[in-house]
């Protein structure tokens, strides 16, 4: 069996196949999402970091160039693209926003708040990583792939319960069709298939799919809080994937070095151990998973460099 890791999406989606041990005894599989989150969200920092450097402005100090003199936006007017527009106590932001000027204090209170969401994105892209991982033990992944399309239908709701935000009628539309097209290639694919399947296949496939629904909400929730920061905050994409990305890297450190006992999905290793050190033994033993391990974080924290540059300009819904 080829020792390889593959994914398809910077939030986690993969699929494991066995490695083989270094004795060539038998082959296991990779199971630990906390890890993978770990690695991918540290290579994140550091790609979105080497960005926001390469791309500071002159004497623009590395404190503001990281996002830690955030403002409000005042107004979403777009300013002409070669024009300067001159507003009355206030400035125009790189996307032609109008924003203000806030005091010592105000500046404060945006930061903490702002860093508060962002620890927020961070608690649910934790979460909601182990439940993707998980569901693929029980669905094929064909199946979590055109389960991941339908992702319009949790942002869209999180993005309306929320933050009570409301879209043009032609998206709703949109998303009803495109929603109801993937349903009936899902549902009336593989009609022989399913006839003939087990009932325990069928129950695991039931599993699969419900981790599948828990992933796909806790994202609406991720991507809903992301478009309420841009649509309240002048962030740009690179500074809030550097802020929940390092967020993301201290939560999943500290409960991979915590000595946590059996839970299933977040917690797979038997008894009370950390997930670090299983990881470490696995490595030690199945030296093939190093490799593919490193180029799935180092190819993801890539990869979202253009989706929060893409989520910053379009919104998370054009996004998805």
């Amino acid at each position: 069996m080829r020792s390889r890791l593959f994914h398809a999406k910077s939030d986690g989606l993969l699929v494991s196949v066995p490695f083989a041990r270094a004795d060539g005894s038998k082959s296991d599989k990779f199971k630990s999402a906390l890890i993978m989150s770990t690695c991918q969200s540290f290579f994140s920092v550091i790609s979105s970091f080497i960005y926001i450097v390469l791309r500071r402005k002159p004497g623009e100090s590395l404190y503001t160039a990281i996002g830690l003199e955030p403002t409000h936006k005042k107004s979403k007017a777009v300013a002409p693209y070669s024009g300067t527009t001159q507003l009355k106590n206030g400035r125009a932001n790189g996307n032609g926003h109008s924003v203000s000027q806030p005091s010592p204090l105000e500046a404060s209170v945006i930061r903490r708040v702002l860093l508060w969401r962002y620890f927020q994105c961070a608690l649910f892209i934790t979460a909601a990583a182990p439940f993707g991982f998980a569901a693929l033990s029980h669905i094929s992944y064909p199946a979590m792939v055109l389960g991941k399309s339908c992702k319009l239908v949790p942002v869209m709701l999180m993005n309306v319960v929320l933050y009570r935000r409301r879209f043009a009628p032609h998206k709703y539309l949109v998303v009803a069709l495109v929603t109801a097209g993937i349903s009936m290639f899902m549902g009336f694919g593989d009609q022989k298939g399913k006839s003939h399947g087990s009932d325990s296949s069928q129950g695991s496939s039931f599993i699969g799919i419900l981790y599948l629904l828990i992933n796909l909400a806790i994202d609406g929730a991720t991507n809903s809080t992301q478009d309420e920061i841009f649509d309240k905050y002048n962030v740009t994409g690179q500074q809030m994937m550097f802020w929940i990305n390092l967020m993301s890297t201290g939560v999943t450190t500290v409960l991979s070095v915590l000595p946590l006992p059996y839970i299933p999905v977040l917690h797979p290793s038997e008894g009370w151990s950390s997930e670090l050190s299983n990881v470490l033994q696995f490595m030690r033993e199945h030296p093939g998973v190093l490799s593919p391990l490193l180029q799935f974080a180092f190819t993801g924290s890539l990869g979202q460099l253009f989706i929060f540059e893409t989520l910053q300009h379009f919104g998370s819904l054009t996004l998805v």
